[in-house]
Formats: structure tokens, C-alpha cells, sequence
């Protein structure tokens, strides 16, 4: 059984050791880390080519974009189970084990996460409870709580979201969510196992406003970006649903 690692990176030279260093300790000699570059230009691949493991697999990416460097690692991935990955973040020891174990039972799990500073200083102890976050299909289109480096999810999940949509209101995280909850079980589980890195340039007061004044979109922008996305959903709804009863009435004659 396989486990792949995804990882996008782009000039990450100050924390992506730290990250790497924090999965490998936690992958058995079977799993991979999959690592797409947006073409870095500091020393972030010189790091990755340091560590000489045949468990990390580098891809080369030219979109300059970090939704489409993630779905580059995704379309690479050979695991049966998948780990999205930031690159400044650092892994808590049992996130592996923990996500495995509830992969057994659920098609998505997402675990809460630690806040912390550039220095991995807490800040916030749950991310869940900062971003009220948890499962459910219209909450999530409307206010997104699936978010990448706390997500691992089956292959099945992959499959389903591929392809993943073009319009950039639609991040790779949230579409991999929201597939989950059409197609399968997506469980929120209420135990940190990241620390959740904020760079001092990120890092603000916002941190402290309410959820729905953190982004300094406008209105409209925000309306527009809901209407995409809740678009998009249903006519994945529609699509998936119509496929389930062509099969059961094929299987049914």
C-alpha cells in the first residue's frame, strides 16, 4: 500500500527542510513524496536534491500558479492514499498513522492544525475552531473549510475531481472537499497533527477579525466567487448523480 505525499513548492528555501524532514520521519520505505516546482529560483531546489531518497520524486512546473503546481503533484501521484503538503508547514508526529487508520473508514479526512508564527510560536491552538470549520456541502461552497495541508483523502477522491475545474475560484483543496462530500465521507477530526506556519509578512491583526471580514475582496467579487463555485458544484452533482443511476439500471437489466 502506497502512500503518496503531495507537495508544491516555489522559493520555500527558509522552511521546506524542516517540512521534509517532518514527513520522511513519518513514511515507510514504500510511500513517496511528490514534490512539483514552480520554478524556484532561490536555493529550494538545491535542498530537495540534497536529501538523495528515492522516496521523493521531483516534477519540474511551468504555470506559475499554486493551484495548477498542486494539481501538476496530484496528476504524479501513485499512492493509494494521498497527503496534500505545504511547504513552510511542519508535520506533528501520529499524523500519518492517525489519517491511515481513518482512511479506513472515511473517504477524506481532514485534521485541525496549531497556528503558529514564522518560529512555529502558537498562536492559535485550533485552526478549527478560528475557521468554525467542518463538514457539509452548501457550507463549504459558500465558506470554504477544507484546506490542503490538513487533507488526506483515497485515490477514488482523485479520480472523481480529475478534471479539476479551470475557473480560479475553485482552489484544489476546496474542489477535493467538495467532491468528497457528493461522492463519498469526509470527516473532521478534532486533533491537531500540523503546525500551521503564518510568515511574519501574513501574519496580522487580521487574525483577531470576524470570518466573514478576513478577506479584503469586495462584495462583489466575493458574490461572484460564491456564484462560480456553488455553478460548478451543482453541475458535478448533476453529472455524478446521473452516472450513479445509468450504472444501477445497467446493473439492474
Amino acid at each position: 500500500m502506497m502512500v503518496s505525499v503531495c507537495m508544491a513548492t516555489y522559493n520555500g528555501e527558509l522552511y521546506i527542510k524542516e517540512q521534509i524532514d517532518s514527513i520522511l520521519a513519518q513514511l515507510t520505505c514504500d510511500d513517496e513524496l511528490v514534490i512539483s516546482d514552480d520554478g524556484s529560483t532561490d536555493n529550494t531546489l538545491n535542498i530537495i536534491a540534497s536529501y538523495n531518497d528515492e522516496r521523493i520524486r521531483l516534477f519540474h512546473n511551468n504555470a506559475h500558479n499554486f493551484k495548477w503546481n498542486f494539481v501538476n503533484a496530484l496528476e504524479n501521484a501513485r499512492g493509494k492514499y494521498i497527503f496534500l503538503s505545504d511547504q513552510d508547514d511542519v508535520w506533528l508526529p501520529g499524523k500519518y498513522a492517525r489519517c491511515l487508520e481513518l482512511l479506513e473508514v472515511y473517504d477524506l479526512v481532514v485534521t485541525d492544525s496549531i497556528m503558529t508564527d514564522e518560529n512555529l510560536v502558537v498562536q492559535v491552538k485550533s485552526f478549527f475552531k478560528f475557521y468554525h470549520s467542518g463538514a457539509g456541502l452548501l457550507k463549504n461552497a459558500c465558506y470554504n473549510t477544507y484546506f490542503g495541508s490538513c487533507m488526506a483523502f483515497r485515490r477514488e477522491i482523485l479520480q472523481h475531481a480529475l478534471p479539476f475545474p479551470k475557473t480560479k475560484e475553485i482552489g484544489h483543496d476546496i474542489w477535493l472537499g467538495l467532491v468528497a462530500e457528493i461522492v463519498g465521507k469526509p470527516y473532521f477530526l478534532n486533533e491537531p497533527y500540523l503546525y500551521y506556519r503564518r510568515h511574519s509578512l501574513a501574519l496580522s491583526n487580521d487574525l483577531q477579525k470576524s470570518i466573514f471580514i478576513r478577506s479584503k475582496r469586495s462584495i462583489f467579487v466575493k458574490v461572484f466567487s460564491r456564484i462560480v463555485v456553488l455553478f460548478v458544484v451543482f453541475r458535478f452533482y448533476l453529472k455524478y448523480h446521473a452516472t450513479q443511476i445509468g450504472i444501477h439500471n445497467n446493473t439492474s437489466i
